[in-house]
C-alpha cells in the first residue's frame, strides 16, 4: 500500500482519464442508531459550526475560507505537506487543534511522523483514544506494516484481527507468515497474495523466502510469478522472486530487463530447466516492445524444445501484446497458445488480464466466426471462476453461445445456457447489463424510486460523526482525507443507511460522494441520487444551444468530475468538464470567445468550451457517440488509429480499446446517457443500442477529412 503520509487518490472517486481534455486513470461502521447517541460526546464543539458545502457552485473556483477555528486543522496538513514536524507537534499540542471535531486526524498526522520510532504503549495510547474511528483503523494498518518491519509477530498477531479495513496486500503477507509459523497451511493464499503485489514489497517477499525455505513453495511456482512479473513490467518483483533460486538467476534476470534481445541473442541456448524458463522471460519481455520479434523467437530451433507450458505462457503474452496494439495477428497468436496449453495437460499458466486480451483479440480477428467464437468461449473458460463472474465476459461468452450453437437438440441446450447467462447480468445500470437485456428483448425500464427517507432516517446521518467529519475535511479543501473518512463510515450500513447518507450529501452539493455513497445501494435504488442533475437549466441550455444531446453531456460530466466544480486532475484538467488549459485556449479562439486561464474553472465558461469541443470531436467522428468519448478522454488522435482495421459493432470496439481508464470511461458515459436521457425526457425505455449507433471501422472514402488541429 502506499504511504499514506502522501497524498492518495480517494478511494471511490471517478478515474480521471490522461488526455489532451481530461486528465485521469472503506470501511466497516456503528449503525446510524448507535453512532447517532455519541455525537455530543465526540463532537463537542461541532454542534456550533455547520457544514458548508465543498465549494461554491456558481462562479470561479476559489480556495474555500477558512475559519479560526479550522485554520490550525488546515496549517497542520501544510506542515505535514512539508514534513515540518517540529510545527506539526505544536499544532497538536494547541488547544485549537486539541479540541477541533478534526483533532484525531491531526493527532494521526502527527504520530504517523515518527511512527518507525515510537513504543508500542504510544500507539497503544493513540488507538485507545480514537477507537471507533477512520484514524484508528488507517493508524493500525500504518502500524502493522511498521510491526512486520520490526518482526515483532506477537504485537502483530495481537493487532490483525482488529484492522477492519484489512486492504492492505503487504499486510495481508505478514498476516499469512505468522499464520504460517503457527502451524496453518497457507501455501494457496500465499501464491494469491505474492502474486497480486504490484511490486516487491517486503512482506510478501519475506512470506514467499519462508515458504520456499520451508519447502512450501515450489520453484515453478517461483518462475511463475518471475513471468508475471515480467509481462507487468515489475523489474523489482520479477529480480526478488529470481533470487529465491539463486543470484545468477536474479543476475539474469535483471540483463533480461535490461535488454532480451540482447541477452537472448548472448546466451547459449541449453537444455538446463532454468535455461527454459530465462528464455521465457526474454522472449515475454521483448513482446512488451516488439510482439513480432517476440513471436519470430518462438519459431528459433531453441524453442521446440520448451515444454508446452512455457510456450503457452509466452504465445499467451505475445498475444497479449499484439491485442494491445489492435494487431491483426493476436488472434492466431492466441490460438497458439491454447493448442500448447491443451498439449501441456496443466493449469493455464495466464493472468486473467492476458485472457481478458483474448476474448478483445477474437472480438477484433478477421478470421472465420467460428474461430473467433471458440476463442471467446476458450479465454473466458480459462478465467479464475472470480473474474467469470464480470458483466463483460459474462456477455461475450452468452454471445459466443449462441453463435456457436448447432441447430438440434444441443443446440437449444446451448441457447438456453445463452439466455440464462443473459438474464443473470441484465440490469437497467450498466453498460452489459443494458445490453443482454436488449437482446433478450426486455422491456428495459428505470427501477421504482424508493420510499421517501423518514425525518428520522435523514437525522440520524445527518448525526453520524465520520459523515460530519468527511464533509467537514471536504469543505476545508482537504479532500483526500475526507472522502477515506466518509467511505470508511459507510461500512456495515444497510440500503436506507446508505441512501440517507448520500441525501446528506446531496444537500450539501458534495456531488461525489452523494453519487458514489447512493450507487452502494443493492435493492433500493434512488436514481435522483446517482444521476443527479445539477445546474440543469444551464447545462441543457448549452447543449442544445450548439445540438448536443443533453443526456450525453450529462452522461459525460459525471463520468469526468461527479459535478465537482473544482475539480483538478493530476496533469492539471479544471471544471465540471475536465478541460485541460491548452484545450480551453484552443476552443475558446476556436469559438470566439474572450477567454482568461483563470476562467477555466467559471461553470458557465467550462460549460461553454466543454460542450464546444464535445461537438467538435463528435462531428469529426461522423456523430459516433462512442469514438467522440473516446477522443473527449484520450485525444482525437488516439480512437482515429483504433478505428482502423475490420468494422466492428461499436461494443466490441469500445472493449478493445487499449487503454484501461479510456474503456471504461466510453462505455460508462454512454451507459450514464440512457439514463439522464429517460430522466430528463420521461422516456419509458433505456434504448443504449441505439445511442451505440452504427459499427465502427475505417473513416469512408467519401467522408471528410478528420480536423487535424483538434486538439
Amino acid at each position: 500500500m502506499t504511504s499514506p503520509w502522501r497524498l492518495l487518490d480517494p478511494a471511490g472517486n471517478p478515474p480521471l482519464p490522461s488526455c489532451s481534455v481530461s486528465a485521469r486513470g472503506h470501511r466497516p461502521a456503528l449503525g446510524l442508531k448507535a453512532w447517532a447517541g455519541r455525537v455530543a460526546l465526540l463532537l463537542g464543539v461541532w454542534a456550533a459550526s455547520a457544514v458548508a458545502p465543498a465549494v461554491a457552485q456558481t462562479g470561479a473556483f476559489s480556495t474555500p475560507a477558512v475559519s479560526a477555528a479550522d485554520a490550525p486543522i488546515v496549517e497542520a496538513r501544510e506542515a505535514l505537506r512539508r514534513n515540518d514536524r517540529a510545527r506539526l507537534a505544536a499544532l497538536k499540542a494547541s488547544t485549537g487543534a486539541a479540541r477541533h471535531p478534526l483533532a484525531s486526524w491531526v493527532d494521526y498526522w502527527e504520530l504517523g511522523t515518527r511512527l518507525n520510532t515510537v513504543s508500542v504503549a504510544e500507539v497503544d495510547g493513540f488507538l485507545s483514544r480514537w477507537t471507533g474511528t477512520y484514524v484508528e483503523d488507517r493508524l493500525r494498518n500504518d502500524w502493522l506494516l511498521e510491526l512486520g518491519r520490526r518482526r515483532d509477530w506477537a504485537t502483530f498477531a495481537r493487532e490483525f484481527p482488529r484492522f477492519r479495513m484489512n486492504d492492505d496486500r503487504e499486510v495481508t503477507c505478514y498476516a499469512l507468515l505468522t499464520q504460517h509459523q503457527a502451524g496453518a497451511d497457507v501455501r494457496r493464499a500465499a501464491r494469491e497474495a505474492w502474486y497480486a503485489q504490484r511490486d516487491a514489497d517486503d512482506g510478501c517477499q519475506l512470506l514467499a523466502r519462508t515458504l520456499f525455505e520451508d519447502k512450501q513453495l515450489t520453484a515453478a511456482e517461483v518462475w511463475q510469478e518471475v513471468r508475471l512479473s515480467a509481462e507487468n513490467n515489475r523489474p523489482r518483483a520479477a529480480r526478488a522472486a529470481a533470487s529465491l533460486l539463486g543470484d545468477e538467476s536474479a543476475k539474469a534476470v535483471g540483463q533480461i530487463f535490461d535488454n532480451p534481445a540482447r541477452w537472448l541473442a548472448q546466451r547459449k541456448p541449453s537444455a538446463q530447466p532454468e535455461d527454459r524458463q530465462l528464455r521465457t522471460v526474454a522472449v515475454i519481455r521483448m513482446a512488451a516492445s516488439d510482439p513480432e520479434a517476440a513471436a519470430g523467437q518462438l519459431t528459433q530451433p531453441w524453442a521446440a524444445a520448451l515444454p508446452a507450458t512455457l510456450k503457452a505462457a509466452a504465445w499467451g503474452v505475445v498475444g497479449k501484446q499484439a491485442a494491445l496494439r489492435l494487431q491483426p495477428e493476436a488472434a492466431l497468436w492466441y490460438r497458439r497458445a491454447f493448442d500448447q496449453q491443451r498439449a501441456s495437460q496443466e493449469p493455464a499458466p495466464w493472468s486473467d488480464d492476458t485472457l481478458a486480451w483474448g476474448v478483445r483479440a477474437a472480438l477484433r480477428a478477421t478470421a472465420p466466426d467460428a474461430q473467433r467464437w471458440a476463442l471467446v468461449l476458450e479465454a473466458v473458460g480459462a478465467m479464475s471462476a472470480q473474474e467469470q463472474k464480470d458483466g463483460a465476459w459474462v456477455y461475450w461468452r452468452a454471445r459466443a453461445l449462441q453463435a456457436q450453437a448447432p441447430k438440434d437438440a444441443a443446440g437449444d441446450e446451448a441457447r438456453d445456457s445463452a439466455r440464462q447467462m443473459m438474464q443473470s447480468i441484465a440490469s437497467p445500470l450498466s453498460f452489459y447489463g443494458k445490453l443482454a437485456s436488449e437482446d433478450l428483448g426486455l422491456r428495459t425500464s428505470l427501477p421504482p424510486t424508493p420510499t421517501a427517507l423518514t425525518a428520522a432516517e435523514r437525522e440520524a446521518a445527518a448525526g453520524v460523526p465520520g459523515l460530519q467529519r468527511g464533509l467537514h475535511m471536504i469543505s476545508l479543501g482537504l479532500r483526500n482525507e475526507g472522502v477515506r473518512e466518509w467511505n470508511f463510515t459507510l461500512r456495515g450500513m444497510n440500503d436506507r443507511e446508505l441512501l440517507a447518507a448520500a441525501q446528506f450529501a446531496c444537500e450539501r452539493e458534495v456531488w461525489d460522494r452523494c453519487i458514489n455513497t447512493s450507487d452502494r445501494t443493492r435493492a433500493e435504488i434512488n436514481l435522483a441520487q446517482r444521476f443527479p442533475t445539477p445546474f440543469r437549466q444551464d447545462v441543457v441550455a448549452a447543449a442544445r444551444q450548439i445540438g448536443l444531446d443533453p443526456a450525453y453531456v450529462y452522461g459525460l460530466i459525471r463520468q469526468e468530475s461527479r459535478f465537482i466544480m473544482d475539480a483538478r486532475s493530476h496533469v492539471g484538467a479544471s471544471g465540471l468538464m475536465q478541460i485541460m488549459p491548452a484545450t480551453a485556449r484552443w476552443t475558446a479562439r476556436k469559438i470566439g470567445l474572450d477567454f482568461k486561464p483563470e476562467m477555466i474553472t467559471d461553470r458557465d465558461v467550462n460549460l461553454k468550451l466543454g460542450t464546444a469541443y464535445l461537438k467538435l470531436v463528435l462531428d469529426d467522428f461522423g456523430g459516433s457517440a462512442a469514438m467522440a468519448a473516446a477522443a473527449y478522454n484520450a485525444g482525437p488522435s488516439r480512437p482515429r488509429r483504433w478505428r482502423e482495421g475490420p468494422l466492428m459493432e461499436v461494443a466490441a470496439w469500445a472493449e478493445n480499446i487499449p487503454f484501461n481508464e479510456t474503456r471504461d470511461y466510453v462505455k460508462k458515459v454512454l451507459s450514464n446517457a440512457t439514463v439522464y436521457a429517460a430522466l430528463l425526457e420521461g422516456a419509458p425505455t433505456l434504448a443504449l443500442k441505439v445511442r451505440l449507433g452504427a459499427p465502427i471501422g475505417p473513416r469512408e472514402g467519401n467522408a471528410a477529412s478528420p480536423d487535424k488541429d483538434l486538439p
